[in-house]
């Protein structure tokens, strides 16, 4: 997902004993020039459009920010600022609703001093700011009420500016040359900007102000306020993009009550948790609201979006293992997932793009950039692992839903994708599947871990390709199972045997290739010489999610996983301490990734091994706790946890983000053993657990098949008992060792 991506904050030290990383830059870095995470930025999104704001609901007034408004990897408001005869108003609060449908600002003034002696004192007008995002337009009243016994007149600006840069752009990526831009006032009440892009696409941004301003000029719409004693009055601002722009947006009401509406339709129909800690509910809640948030309606269902700011499309990974996460809670997720990813599967080679026949698709972009060819992200394929954990997800959601047509309809796309995995894949046929891009323009990396610096040997040099990820395999071993048991439901038998026999034969070289007794783990990677990288990384854990692990080894996977050098009391880091390369404020060498930590709990779980999970579980709700809004981001740094304060903050982590939202469900699930199987009509919870901030947990609307049940699990040390509040259907609810 993350293009290369390599911050470095300033004064930190990377740990590399062999050679200079910084001989390899990347034109696909992110440059940090601020960070994300002091300054409080606010987030909207819906559809292709969303917003980075500060608290004040302003956005441009830092320079080199990710702040604006974007729609479809273009910022189309690149400035928007409210100032109260000239000066900025006091903040009071700033909050995204719980829902993520707006964000809700009060300001006040401050001191002013008008001239001929008037004046307001600070306090005395209440300034209430409501921004929300609904089809490619954004919203906003500005609310005032004076609280003085005296009248006021002040002037209210609004200041506004519109660059179309392409995302890339805002991201560090330089440009020789751009399209035209203007600007022009075509009414009283709307302004509009226009770029004319080098690839020929014209793009709009069109403000509309109601009332209209006293004076309104390129830049600048002035507002005449006079208020009287316990007035109230308001300014509605529509800023459009694109085909809004030329159609007739909705008015605020109508945008903000059919914004709530869409959230209540897409959300209706999943499971809840509650539970007796009122932290662990904020936490949930607050996940589900950003992962629906990041929902995005497609041709071919839901998919969500990666994250924002950087990642606000689709990512085939990132889609997969957030539709993994979430499948118990909401199997249509991984429906729009498989059913997107299956239209846009290559279908031919290109190397420039890193596509093969049956490659499941990495990333897809819509911006000036990427339809000139300056990034190669416009449908990109530069992953190794999308393709089988595409089959990987198949399987699971069939045995989630029982959903026989889908499968039906997706099984040339899954045939496709495991013949990728056999030819293009593994192309010197060792029977492990690598990568190497084609291009010196595609991603150097193409696992999750996808920075340059993230595959590396034991004594810190560079590992050269083609190369043969530890999880990959795992998902490679996992994908041929899932496929022989829908090869199976499809009345293949013959082919069913034969992927199955495949996948233990897999099993079998991958123990042999990858176990490194010295380190107590699997190697990191094969390089192109198929020696192993015998570093220890989280990737490992991954091996355990598949079922790859043979039992023996899966132990003791976990305990160095939980150890001191890898667990930080956080979580589990990408890379242990010790290593070459270790930097707890990297990207993927030592960083702690919710989802990661999701995955290999998971993992832990399949192997019995539910109070590693439970430890995991924990970490990472902790950290959590911490966090604004309790939201997960992308990542945090590695630093080991130390009493009385929390994690310390990646400098331009997205947030909110989808994988990382999804996580406190997958730990939950690994947690209870929780497992809905459709082919045996029963939900089984084995071996459950509870952590220790859990007492009780209260999962409602669980479905499966025209079954709809809620259950209470609560533990009584050790133990823990599991109650149907209510049953409709047949379902069956099995508690098991």
């Amino acid at each position: 997902m993350d293009e290369d991506r390599k911050i470095v904050p300033e004064g930190s030290v990377q740990s590399v004993q062999v050679e200079s990383l910084a001989e390899h830059p990347s034109q696909h870095t992110i440059e940090a020039q601020s960070a994300l995470s002091d300054r409080g930025l606010r987030a909207l999104k819906d559809g292709d459009a969303f917003a980075v704001l500060d608290s004040y609901g302003d956005h441009g007034l830092v320079p080199d920010s990710p702040e604006g408004l974007f729609y479809r990897d273009t910022r189309y408001l690149s400035r928007f600022a409210l100032r109260i005869e000239g000066r900025r108003p006091l903040l009071l609060s700033s909050n995204i609703q719980d829902d993520n449908a707006a964000l809700s600002v009060d300001l006040t003034n401050p001191d002013i001093h008008i001239g001929n002696g008037a004046a307001i004192p600070r306090d005395i007008l209440s300034i209430n700011r409501t921004k929300l995002l609904w089809q490619g337009a954004c919203y906003e009243r500005i609310g005032l009420r004076n609280f003085d016994r005296d009248a006021h007149r002040f002037g209210l600006d609004l200041v506004f500016d519109a660059d179309f840069r392409d995302l890339f752009e805002v991201r560090g990526t330089p440009r020789k040359q751009r399209g035209k831009s203007s600007a022009a006032i075509v009414a009283p009440d709307r302004a509009e900007f226009h770029y004319m892009g080098l690839d020929g696409t014209s793009r709009h941004t069109t403000l509309h102000f109601n009332p209209a301003p006293k004076i309104l000029e390129a830049g600048r719409a002035s507002f005449d306020i006079t208020l009287g004693p316990d007035q109230r009055t308001s300014i509605l601002v529509t800023v459009a993009c694109d085909e809004a722009a030329q159609a007739r947006p909705s008015n605020f009401l109508t945008a903000y009550r059919d914004t709530r509406r869409n959230i209540r339709a897409t959300t209706t129909h999943i499971a809840t948790v509650e539970s007796s800690n009122n932290l662990f509910n904020e936490v949930a809640c607050r996940s589900i609201s950003d992962l629906y948030m990041l929902m995005t309606r497609t041709e071919a269902g839901l998919y969500p979006y990666a994250g924002i700011p950087w990642y606000s499309t689709v990512f085939g990974r990132d889609g997969i293992i957030t539709a993994m996460l979430l499948l118990w809670v909401d199997p249509l997720v991984a429906k729009g997932v498989l059913r997107y990813l299956a239209a846009h599967q290559a279908t031919s080679i290109d190397p420039t793009t890193d596509a093969q026949p049956g490659k499941i698709l990495h990333e897809r972009r819509q911006g000036e950039m990427a339809m000139l060819d300056e990034v190669p992200f416009r449908q990109y394929y530069g992953s190794v692992d999308a393709t089988p954990l595409f089959v990987m997800l198949a399987g699971m959601y069939f045995e989630r839903t029982g959903d026989i047509q889908t499968v039906t309809a997706l099984w040339p796309n899954i045939e496709a994708a495991l013949a990728w995995c056999d030819t293009y894949g593994d192309a010197d046929g060792d029977g492990f599947v690598e990568y190497r891009r084609e291009t010196e323009h595609g991603l150097a990396n193409q696992g999750w871990k996808d920075s340059y610096d993230s595959i590396f040997h034991a004594d810190g040099s560079s590992a050269e390709g083609p190369i043969a990820l530890c999880e990959v395999q795992g998902y490679v071993f996992a994908a041929k199972r899932a496929a022989a048991e829908l090869a199976s439901a499809l009345a293949r038998p013959e082919l069913a045997m034969r992927l199955a026999a495949e996948a233990e034969q897999l099993r079998g070289r991958f123990a042999k290739a990858f176990w490194c007794e010295e380190i107590g783990s699997y190697a990191l990677a094969l390089d192109g010489h198929k020696q192993p990288c015998r570093v220890r990384t989280s990737n490992a854990g991954h091996a355990l999610f598949t079922g790859i692990a043979d039992p023996h080894h899966a132990r003791l996977v976990a305990r160095a996983l939980c150890g001191n050098e890898a667990f930080s009391g956080w979580g589990i880091r990408t890379l242990a301490g010790g290593e070459p390369r270790y930097n707890p404020m990297s990207y993927h060498n030592g960083s702690i990734w919710p989802h990661d930590n999701a995955l290999i709990a998971l993992g832990f779980a399949r192997y019995g091994l539910k109070d590693e999970a439970a430890q995991i579980a924990e970490a990472i709700f902790a950290a959590a706790t911490y966090q604004e809004s309790r939201r997960l981001p992308e990542l945090f740094c590695g630093f080991i946890r130390r009493k009385h304060r929390g994690p310390t903050a990646y400098p331009v982590a997205c947030s909110p983000q989808a994988w990382a939202a999804a996580a406190p469900f997958g730990l939950l699930a690994a947690c209870l053993g929780l497992k809905l199987s459709h082919p045996k009509d029963e939900i089984c919870f084995a071996d459950p657990v509870l952590p220790g901030f859990l007492d009780e947990v209260v999962l409602r609307g669980l479905q499966l098949g025209g079954s709809r049940i809620d259950v209470r699990l609560n533990r009584h040390g050790k133990n823990v008992t599991v109650d149907i509040l209510s049953r409709e259907g047949d379902a069956r609810i099995v508690l098991s060792k």
